[in-house]
């Protein structure tokens, strides 16, 4: 007898899914009501639990920080919706600060499943994962944390920069940007793909406009951010 097929989880570089979904703010479309913004889309394992509501109090905290790199935030768990509000409530009461972005009603995992953010050794709870989402739907980046382990969002918000700038000036970010150890905030160039542009970049080093370790190792400063 055929086993049932499931479906795939989406990589880096797909399209998301197309989804409608229930959240606190009502019925969402994924991707496109958020056409034109970055999306984080982040699962958690449950409502009421100690490591997700000190990870939602540092999301509020930040959304200021997330918004000023045009990027929305959207929550998920395999709870209701009547949970998440009440969980919502708690927060505000309790730790004094308001939950302003949407959470998903995954009650089915229908979502979650898709995803690939279900870990088969947690039972039926979404593990800590991280869709980052660019204007056009694409999916940029997928990180997944135990349950254990708390999300960075100083992190987060890094990488989403990162990505921005590394499209907005066809460049690559280096480890730890903008705090690397070998070129500070400066950002890496592509290496070149023919002899023609080696000499290139060979002359563009040796002009100043960049500074360079090898030819395929060149990098410059960002320009000034408005």
């Amino acid at each position: 007898m055929d086993q049932p097929h499931e479906e795939i989880p989406p990589k880096i570089g797909d399209l998301l899914p197309a989804f409608v979904v229930q959240t606190t703010q009502g019925k969402k479309t994924l991707p496109d009501d958020y056409a034109g913004s970055w999306v984080m889309l982040f699962s958690h394992p449950g409502d009421f639990t100690p490591v997700c509501t000190t990870e939602f109090y540092s999301f509020a905290r930040n959304e200021q920080a997330f918004q000023q790199l045009n990027t929305q935030l959207i929550g998920l768990s395999i709870d209701t919706v009547f949970a998440h509000m009440k969980w919502m409530e708690w927060i505000q009461n309790n730790l004094g600060i308001q939950i302003n972005f949407p959470i998903i009603a995954d009650e089915l995992g229908n979502v979650a499943k898709r995803l690939g953010m279900i870990a088969p050794e947690r039972g039926t709870t979404a593990v800590r994962s991280v869709f980052i989402i660019d204007p056009t739907g694409h999916i940029r980046i997928i990180l997944n944390y135990p349950a254990e382990v708390g999300r960075n969002t100083n992190e987060l918000l890094r990488i989403i920069h990162a990505l921005q700038l590394a499209d907005g000036y066809d460049v690559k970010m280096p480890a730890n940007w903008p705090n690397n150890e070998l070129i500070g905030d400066k950002v890496i160039l592509a290496p070149p793909s023919d002899v023609m542009k080696v000499q290139k970049r060979i002359e563009e080093a040796e002009a100043g406009e960049v500074e360079c370790f090898d030819w395929w190792f060149c990098y410059k400063d960002l320009p000034e951010e408005s």
